[in-house]
């Protein structure tokens, strides 16, 4: 299905009838502790799941040494890190090791384990981390890295609106992310009085992230919404069209990250870092790794340098 963005100055006659989403749901992402000594903003927890199928959790996170994510174990998801100030480096016990800075995406398939390390590289390491479940056919495939610089990911700009196309496709350029269960995560800015009318698929679950915002800047889903403030997340209906968004600020720009995704429509049972689809799994999960086998063999071994 074609994806696009347009500015209200460009419009096309087809464009003009333009139906967006209601946002249904706005949850405000408050401060907690994760990590060792690391501080998030948790905008999707598990009272979200449901709403936002396949999204797990959307952590906006802020870290600064020696604090940080220290060895620990995943199965059954994909995580996304989106590094927005400074930069994280990974490491895992089958040998990847990489640095990841402002602007780069790092796409990591767990599949049926991986034990990694994320720690922060400079003083002040800001970023998102998506968590996206992946089919019960897929929960158990080898881990997968797709990694991208911000060089390497695709922009566009036009009257007053910038993308970068993370995953999927907007403006009419494509993202190379190959993404398993189908998504969309676009990187929008907008400039002082600027609008856009983004289309995702009818069946998708979609929000937005808001990173930055001036006063009364941020309106989602019809002009006369209620403005959003920074740090919020933004939960849509599903049909329509797509999503419109309006910088209403007269001097601030407009920052937010759009998500979307088809459904998966399976169960979905998590502990902690594991997600699968029934409690016998998690069981066998928790077996694996406290045992190191089924791919947590290097769970008895291996530590982070």
């Amino acid at each position: 299905m074609r994806r696009f963005i347009r500015n209200i100055k460009s419009m096309s006659s087809s464009s003009q009838n333009f139906v967006s989403r209601s946002v249904i749901k706005k949850v405000f992402a408050k401060l907690q502790k994760e990590g060792d000594g690391a501080v998030v903003r948790r905008g999707i927890s598990r009272s979200e799941q449901k709403l936002l199928d396949p999204f797990l959790m959307l952590d906006e996170f802020s870290v600064s040494p020696p604090a940080g994510f220290p060895d620990h174990p995943h199965r059954g998801f994909e995580t996304v890190t989106y590094v927005l100030e400074g930069g994280i480096t990974h490491q895992d016990f089958k040998g990847h090791k990489g640095t990841i800075y402002a602007g780069d995406v790092q796409w990591m398939t767990a599949g049926r384990g991986i034990i990694h390390s994320e720690m922060p590289e400079e003083e002040v390491n800001k970023g998102l981390q998506l968590w996206i479940n992946l089919s019960s056919n897929e929960k158990m495939i080898e881990p997968n890295y797709q990694e991208l610089s911000n060089s390497d990911i695709p922009k566009a700009e036009e009257n007053g609106v910038q993308v970068k196309v993370i995953a999927g496709e907007s403006m009419g350029i494509q993202s190379p992310v190959y993404t398993r269960t189908p998504t969309m995560f676009l990187d929008f800015t907008l400039d002082p009085g600027s609008q856009i009318h983004q289309n995702i698929p009818e069946s998708w679950n979609a929000f937005a992230y808001v990173i930055e915002s001036g006063e009364g800047g941020a309106v989602f889903g019809s002009s006369n919404s209620s403005p959003v403030s920074a740090h919020n997340v933004v939960v849509f209906g599903t049909g329509n069209d797509g999503v419109s968004v309006w910088n209403k600020s007269s001097s601030k720009k407009l920052r937010f990250v759009l998500i979307a995704g088809e459904p998966i429509g399976e169960p979905v049972v998590q502990y902690g870092p594991f997600v699968m689809n029934t409690q016998a799994e998690i069981d066998m999960t928790i077996e694996d790794y406290h045992y190191g086998k089924n791919g947590f063999e290097m769970a008895k071994y291996w530590r982070s340098q």
